[in-house]
């Protein structure tokens, strides 16, 4: 029986939170297969230490640890000088306290592997890991976020430090774990594209298949849906995108078209936007009814890195899907016959074309959940990860 640590940079509930969503899935599917886990965690949010009775289940050990404030002139020296990048001793270490835990385990205990989430929260205690086999799942390159947004708009001075930083720290903080795992291959070129020897391999995220099962056939609203966590600012940019452009471009054509903007943590400037047409709700319970509902589903971001769960739901669930290129950044969908992808300049005709075509919708929604069950369910992605822990062993 293998046993494995968990290190992350935050629990594994809610799940509606789409960094919490891997760890917590994998960590069901490990556990079914009969693997030991323990999990050492961040929180960041008040709740999570109620919260622990969700996940407990899965492992033997459970800690969770106050997220270390940031500290600038830590990274900054960091990034400086080298001998400073890797702290050595618990109290040169973000947060003591997990260094502490780390090696308290670690010496009670006998695992096969390490599988540390997260980048810039984790990758820090690698010299408390000792010989231990260790991988390191960093979900993206924030380099490749912040490169994105460089492109796309101008940014201070202060903006354009931060980018060339986070590419100095990709360059070397991932390089003392055996594997890198990202979620994307965009995200796997960027990372190479800064360190070259980087031994990457990209695993994406999955998709609960009877959670986010196919509804009966039911007559549908005429509503463009969106879904998205507004605490992450790609998912404002497009919403706001949708109802300022989009949507007045679609109802030209079809006047009784509605726009429904679903998600956590919706910003003032969202919720200004409610009206007859518009309808912004804020975090609901269960995201599946909207999207056995609406008739499209739409996903215009320009800006972000990683893998977009609204995406793999919506295909999950059925329901005709219009993207940009960057919304489908590590899905194997191919345009036409999965999803419409359109830019944004073509992106409210592609709509319409999609409302007005029955048969095309039929056609996406039959082929978009075939390929969440052939690629994307979280039995796949926990294979994928079992290899890769043997492969280190």
């Amino acid at each position: 029986m293998k046993r494995i640590l968990l290190i992350s940079r935050c629990p594994p509930y809610p799940l509606y939170l789409g960094d919490r969503l891997i760890i917590g899935h994998l960590a069901e599917e490990l556990e079914a297969r009969k693997y030991q886990l323990d999990l050492l965690a961040f929180a960041d949010r008040p709740e999570d230490w109620g919260e622990i009775g969700h996940y407990d289940p899965y492992f033997g050990q459970v800690q969770l640890f106050p997220m270390p404030a940031s500290r600038q002139l830590t990274y900054l020296r960091r990034a400086l000088l080298p001998g400073a990048r890797f702290p050595r001793r618990a109290e040169q270490a973000s947060s003591p306290e997990m260094w502490q835990a780390i090696q308290r385990l670690t010496a009670q205990n006998h695992y096969d592997v390490v599988h540390l989430f997260g980048g810039v929260q984790v990758y820090e205690y690698a010299h408390v890991l000792g010989d231990l086999p260790a991988l390191i799942t960093p979900y993206e390159s924030y380099s490749l976020y912040l490169r994105r947004v460089v492109e796309s708009q101008s940014l201070s001075l202060k903006q354009r430090l931060q980018y060339r930083l986070a590419r100095h720290f990709e360059s070397w903080m991932f390089t003392p774990y055996q594997r890198v795992v990202v979620v994307s291959e965009a995200d796997r070129g960027e990372l190479k594209s800064i360190n070259p020897v980087l031994p990457i391999e990209v695993i994406p995220n999955g998709i609960d298949l009877y959670h986010f099962r196919r509804p009966r056939v039911g007559k549908r609203a005429k509503a463009l849906l969106f879904v998205g966590n507004y605490e992450y600012a790609p998912n404002v940019e497009a919403a706001l995108r949708l109802a300022h452009e989009i949507l007045p471009q679609v109802r030209q054509q079809e006047a009784d078209v509605r726009l429904w903007l679903v998600g956590n943590a919706p910003p003032p400037e969202l919720q200004a936007l409610a009206n007859e047409h518009i309808k912004v709700t804020g975090r609901v319970p269960d995201v599946r009814p909207y999207l056995a509902r609406a008739s499209v589903f739409a996903c215009p971001l320009s800006l972000g890195a990683g893998i977009k769960n609204k995406v793999l739901e919506a295909l999950a669930l059925g329901l005709p899907t219009v993207v940009t290129p960057l919304s489908v950044d590590g899905i194997h969908v191919e345009h036409e016959r999965d999803v419409l992808i359109a830019d944004t300049n073509h992106f409210a005709e592609t709509v319409v074309r999609l409302l007005r075509d029955t048969a095309l919708q039929q056609q996406l929604a039959e082929n978009g959940r075939a390929l969440i069950e052939r690629e994307y369910s979280w039995d796949r992605v926990a294979e994928m990860y079992m290899r890769l822990y043997e492969t280190l062993l």
